[in-house]
């Protein structure tokens, strides 16, 4: 009898510290979750900033089609994609492509002086700011998931549940150097 109740006891243990794993790592995938909605709503927001960038570019700069219609097609790809590493990829393409636009201002004087120009490349820093916190907070939360998963024993109830770690955000190994915009005055 005293075994048959040991053997229950340890039964509800090993259960109840599975369901508080199991409600932890849930946590730290929500989190994750919640944090590439951020950095989706950021980049929604770049992407957004696209069109009227190019159009203020084109009044002033026509025969520099070829690097609007890269940003043009670099936007439309990563509106398309879902996959973590590659919209990682474009995202950091698309980016440096958008301060190499806005960097058509040394060429163009009078686009400097735009008003709408001068707008959108502010618009444009700002967006940048609050993505490159979102991909902070994101990455701290796939940190997080990640030591979670890979913990013993909680990697235990991470498989049996199909909780499995998350791709970090990153640039890749040819663009981690800072890239500057300079407003117009």
């Amino acid at each position: 009898m005293t075994a048959l109740l040991f053997g229950a006891l340890l039964l509800a243990a090993l259960a109840t510290w599975s369901v508080v794993v199991f409600n932890r790592l849930v946590r730290l995938r929500n989190q994750v979750r919640t944090a590439w909605a951020d950095i989706d709503v950021q980049l929604m927001r770049r992407h957004d900033l696209v069109p009227p960038l190019v159009s203020a570019v084109q009044a002033y700069a026509a025969h520099e089609r070829a690097t609007l219609d890269a940003v043009t097609a670099l936007r439309t790809r990563a509106i398309g994609t879902s996959d973590t590493a590659a919209l990682s990829d474009l995202e950091q393409t698309l980016g440096e492509r958008l301060h190499g636009l806005v960097a058509l201002q040394e060429a163009y004087p009078a686009l400097t002086a735009d008003r709408n120009f001068a707008r959108l490349q502010a618009d444009l820093v700002e967006v940048e700011a609050q993505l490159q916190y979102a991909r902070r907070f994101y990455n701290g939360a796939v940190r997080d998931l990640n030591d979670a998963v890979q913990r013993v024993p909680d990697t235990f109830v991470a498989r049996a549940t199909g909780i499995a770690p998350a791709v970090f955000f990153q640039a890749d190994a040819g663009s981690r150097t800072a890239a500057t915009v300079e407003l117009a005055r």
